[in-house]
């Protein structure tokens, strides 16, 4: 089983970018912890990371080439804004998590509105980047039934 983990803008700033907020953990633990998910699960989990729209794009078209089983999105501030990430998730019929290191219900208004989640099977937020392992296996479970 091939798992796609896409990170939006500014998620390679991890450990540095508001700490209170996304914690101290850095990017290259992220990718360890997911590496690690995929090993103990038996998965290819392969992650993606861009601070453009269209790479983004690009890579989840991709996606539905390369035999990818499952998708973990975290679109950044894309999230918000981006119809275009938004139709991309929508023209795939893989399992897909949207997934938020933090509680945006609980942050600035504009944060609570996603107009990727509706493409999405399941959003995950406020799990810091446990939430990322909740979704993988949420579509481990979604691929089994």
């Amino acid at each position: 089983m091939k798992i796609l983990v896409i990170n939006g803008p500014n998620l390679n700033f991890l450990g540095i970018r508001e700490k209170n907020i996304y914690g101290t953990q850095d990017y290259a633990y992220l990718q360890k912890l997911l590496e690690e998910k995929g090993k103990e699960a038996g998965c290819e989990v392969t992650v993606f990371q861009s601070n453009h729209e269209g790479a983004i794009i690009d890579r989840l078209q991709e996606a539905y080439f390369d035999g990818t089983d499952g998708i973990v999105i975290n679109p950044g501030a894309f999230t918000h804004y981006s119809y275009a990430i938004r139709d991309a998730l929508a023209s795939i019929t893989v399992p897909k998590v949207e997934i938020h290191i933090s509680d945006i219900t609980k942050r600035e208004e504009f944060r609570k509105t996603s107009v990727t989640a509706p493409s999405c099977d399941r959003q995950i937020y406020g799990q810091g980047l446990d939430g990322y392992l909740q979704a993988i296996d949420f579509i481990l479970e979604k691929q089994i039934l």
